[in-house]
């Protein structure tokens, strides 16, 4: 089989496992590195925020390494904002979406970042920007001081109230703008860099790659649990989350909205043994689950199916690496987030075994 015959073959399987027509697996497949990646200007960013708001910005720092379209600005008449210039190919709707979200939680008296404006997204150079208030801080504490901050964040967040206004679905990490929703768009996601890169697979490494897309194609996404809002990355501090002198303060609600709880709390639970993936960190397992059912008491459906939850971002990460890998030249290093498998089902018997004391 020729390069560009497997090519069409892929799309064709793309297209049956997203439920797509043909063109459109096409375009999912040959436009992800273009929708995903987006460096605007500091210098025009400034320009526009003084235009649009009255304002006085002097400077914009990027504040991440990944997240090229996200800027602190510091202004000379003010508190410093932050500036988050979308990719294009995120809808505007989507930027509304959190702004309805951050307004939500205010009124909730949620910590969370706020708005800088009350008319907090505009468009600039074919992007939707959300302005928002620079949050002083440092990083969350380690271990299970970590665990404890986190597990009451998300436990306050899901036990909140159902409000239409923040129904959209949620719960994806939604790098690729097309991928917003529920976790279950996070396994399409990791189908579509799985699928991109396959022409590129070395004989070699065919067996394992067709066996981890075998297990993102069977993986749980969480249909029919008990839902909630969510946040959909609250774990890697400081990024999603900072200590203030007022506590804990999520930030960063691109991914956020309602969808199954556990798809939040599992991702939590699974990066507590990180630094020893070789058994369960019982002590910031405790913390976690002591300080989430203060809010939330999961479900024994919630709990039987923790383990399997437990694969949908973690699965996701491990594409998204070796996507990178092969396209950019760069080490796979992900593997080890799906491995050892003993870790999944230690932990999770761990966290069933906590809740149930």
């Amino acid at each position: 089989m020729t390069k560009d015959s497997r090519f069409k073959h892929v799309v064709r399987h793309h297209a049956q496992d997203t439920g797509q027509r043909y063109t459109e697996a096409l375009t999912d497949l040959n436009g992800l590195s273009a929708r995903m990646h987006h460096e605007p200007g500091a210098e025009r960013l400034l320009a526009h925020l003084k235009d649009r708001y009255g304002i006085d910005p002097v400077a914009a720092t990027k504040l991440s390494v990944h997240k090229t379209y996200v800027f602190r600005i510091d202004r000379s008449d003010g508190d410093p904002w932050v500036a988050r210039a979308f990719p294009p190919a995120r809808p505007r709707a989507g930027v509304e979406g959190d702004a309805a979200i951050l307004r939500f939680l205010e009124g909730q008296d949620y910590p969370a970042e706020r708005l800088a404006v009350d008319d907090a997204v505009s468009d600039f150079d074919g992007s939707a920007v959300l302005v928002t208030r620079f949050v002083e801080g440092g990083q969350l504490p380690d271990g299970a001081e970590k665990f404890s901050m986190m597990g009451e964040l998300l436990g306050r967040l899901h036990a909140l109230p159902y409000d239409d206004s923040v129904s959209r679905p949620g719960g994806a990490s939604g790098e690729d703008p097309s991928r917003e929703g529920t976790p279950r768009q996070d396994l399409l996601a990791a189908l579509a860099f799985l699928d991109a890169v396959d022409t590129k697979v070395a004989a070699a490494d065919r067996e394992r790659f067709e066996r981890l897309r075998d297990r993102v194609r069977s993986a749980d996404d969480g249909h029919g649990l008990p839902e909630g809002l969510l946040h959909g990355n609250l774990l890697h501090a400081p990024d999603h989350a900072v200590l203030s002198e007022r506590g804990p303060v999520a930030i960063n609600w691109k991914a956020s909205g309602r969808g199954p709880r556990l798809a939040d709390f599992a991702y939590l639970i699974w990066g507590s043994g990180l630094w020893n993936p070789r058994r369960p960190n019982q002590e910031c397992i405790d913390a976690a689950v002591d300080a989430y059912r203060r809010h939330v008491e999961p479900t024994d459906d919630e709990l039987d199916r923790l383990e399997a939850v437990m694969y949908i971002r973690t699965l996701y990460l491990v594409c998204f690496g070796y996507r990178r890998a092969l396209t950019d030249g760069v080490r796979f290093r992900e593997w080890g987030f799906i491995h050892p498998a003993g870790y999944f089902s230690s932990t999770a018997a761990a966290t069933r075994d906590a809740f149930r004391r």
